[in-house]
């Protein structure tokens, strides 16, 4: 199978999980990278075998990269995605799509004007773990889905993180950050959502970095931190979501979808694996439920390998640019609510992502 060729932007901490996707997949292979830190480019390039270490428009301008990764910053996630798409290639980026919403519309309407894709993470949708818990959903065991809790709720990156100033700017905080994997995975369980409401705090003014690197040094939080949601999705399911940089710990599940027949724990959603737990109407407790799916490991790149894939095949990818789009303006409506003291409808739609086959890229 020709592989298509991809060219990374952004040599950062995240960036390593993609360098080896181009050795974990066929359908890419990591042709090029750049940054804005010319060092860190040649450094991952070395440390990668990559052929070719360069400056952003050099990458831009190479007639061989068929796919651009964007690692950037979030608040350069849709400046880089609108050159990659101007220049004629495909764009698979972190999440978020975009900060603002005005943002991800451009990059979408760029993107059908070129007749080009647009993918982004969350890919953990597609892992064994989630897989299976999309499969029981859609096998009917847990009955019509009504209803769905979801939690993401600790201390905050400054506990480990060297520089997590970024993290508590516009664009990013725990809804940002972390919602992205959460919401992502219920709209792949549930379906889109239709209307939101919410409330949001700042509660520390100003964070000390308490990790090894940079211990004690300070810096101000710019966007909520502790934020509460309610999700009514299209089919009338009704969902609860709270992300939270402000709490010193908890025990609640990760996340959970209880149907007219049984409720399902579903996995960590920053993972590809389990466990997989159900209890059914009849059921007295729990039971632990096999994973049906691979890539129950680290995957990260997944996604990426399914829109060259698709691509190549003519149909949609499942990590699509839509879903992240919905998800961007579910964040942003939750906050609105916060602000405004109101529902807020949600207008764009997506559909669920297809289901991996059990036997994919095997």
């Amino acid at each position: 199978m020709e592989r298509f060729k991809v060219g990374i932007i952004g040599c950062g901490n995240i960036s390593p999980i993609y360098f080896e996707a181009g050795k974990k997949f066929e359908t890419i292979e990591i042709a090029a990278c750049a940054d804005i830190d010319m060092d860190r480019a040649r450094s991952r390039a070395q440390e990668f075998g990559v052929p070719k270490a360069c400056t952003v428009d050099e990458l831009l301008a190479d007639p061989d990269i068929d796919i651009v990764v964007n690692l950037t910053i979030p608040k350069a996630h849709a400046d880089i995605h609108l050159r990659a798409l101007e220049a004629g290639k495909h764009t698979y980026g972190e999440k978020p799509l975009a900060t603002k919403l005005e943002d991800g519309r451009a990059v979408l309407a760029k993107a059908a004007e070129k007749g080009l894709r647009v993918g982004s993470a969350p890919d953990t949708f597609l892992g064994g773990g989630i897989q299976t818990c999309r499969k029981l959903v859609d096998d009917g065991w847990i009955g019509e889905p009504i209803a769905a809790t979801a939690f993401m709720m600790y201390h905050g990156p400054e506990i480990f993180h060297p520089n997590p100033d970024f993290l508590y700017q516009e664009g990013a905080g725990p809804l940002f950050d972390m919602g992205p994997y959460y919401l992502t995975a219920l709209v792949s369980l549930i379906g889109p959502i239709a209307r939101v409401t919410g409330s949001a705090r700042i509660t520390f003014p100003e964070r000390k970095i308490t990790g090894p690197v940079n211990y004690g040094r300070r810096f101000p939080v710019e966007t909520p931190t502790h934020i509460a949601g309610v999700l009514d999705f299209r089919n009338g399911a009704i969902g609860t979501i709270i992300t939270s940089f402000d709490v010193w710990g908890t025990k609640t599940p990760r996340i959970e979808v209880h149907g007219t027949e049984g409720t399902l724990l579903v996995p960590d959603p920053n993972t590809f694996g389990g466990p997989v737990y159900i209890k059914r109407h009849h059921h007295a407790d729990f039971i632990e439920v096999p994973l049906t799916h691979r890539f129950t490991e680290n995957s990260r790149g997944l996604g990426l390998a399914d829109m060259a894939l698709a691509i190549r095949e003519g149909r949609s990818h499942r990590a699509s640019g839509e879903m992240a789009y919905h998800v961007l303006e579910v964040m942003h409506g939750i906050l609105a609510a916060s602000r405004e003291g109101r529902h807020v409808e949600i207008a764009s739609a997506c559909g669920k992502p297809e289901p991996l086959p059990l036997d994919f890229l095997s």
